[in-house]
């Protein structure tokens, strides 16, 4: 048996910022909801399911609101949040670090708006509240990436389950993929570099 640790027996530490951040957005861009995690003025974290509905340069994301959510309560308390991806045909997931702001950008609204947020936000019949992109409920959150962990699976499923029962049986912690961490500096030269 091994002292090495799943992380250290799947971390790759060769690939290249530009490859690891391509992996990451095509990651982040193939999984439409993320679990939103923020922080409740009594310490208790709590999550729920949003959809990402920008993805921009350095993994930062833009995300739709209610102006009367809870959620701005907790940000306004912390700023820190997690977003959380999981793709469960492959088991490929991310984890974004960041801090969030509420943002009340009518263009930016418009911009990101699509039919679907009127179910999240009804009509109230009044002419204003109609749940259409002028309608005063909607304000964005803008998450700003601080790192970002992820892990892709390059083996076909039944080498997957392969390494898991070796590891079992050996005591050998299994290689499942590829795990990639991006700090503050790799975020900031995506920022910087993309076009």
């Amino acid at each position: 048996m091994t002292d090495a640790s799943s992380k250290a027996r799947n971390l790759d530490e060769t690939s290249d910022n530009a490859t690891q951040m391509a992996e990451l957005y095509k990651l982040i861009d193939g999984i439409e909801t993320a679990m939103f995690t923020t922080r409740m003025q009594d310490g208790s974290l709590v999550s729920r399911a949003m959809q990402t509905r920008q993805r921009v340069k350095g993994a930062d994301m833009w995300f739709v609101t209610n102006k009367h959510s809870h959620k701005l309560d907790d940000l306004a308390f912390d700023p820190h949040v997690n977003l959380a991806y999981y793709k469960p045909s492959t088991s490929d997931w991310v984890s974004v670090s960041g801090t969030a702001k509420v943002v009340d950008d009518k263009a930016k609204i418009r911009e990101l708006y699509q039919p679907d947020l009127k179910a999240w936000f009804g009509d109230k019949g009044d002419g204003i509240h109609d749940g259409g992109p002028n309608d005063p409920r909607i304000a964005l959150i803008f998450v700003q990436a601080h790192s970002c962990h992820y892990q892709v699976q390059t083996k076909s499923t039944p080498r997957v389950l392969f390494e898991i029962v070796r590891g079992t049986v050996t005591g050998d912690r299994p290689a499942v993929g590829p795990l990639r961490e991006l700090g503050e500096k790799e975020l900031e030269t995506a920022r910087r570099e993309e076009k």
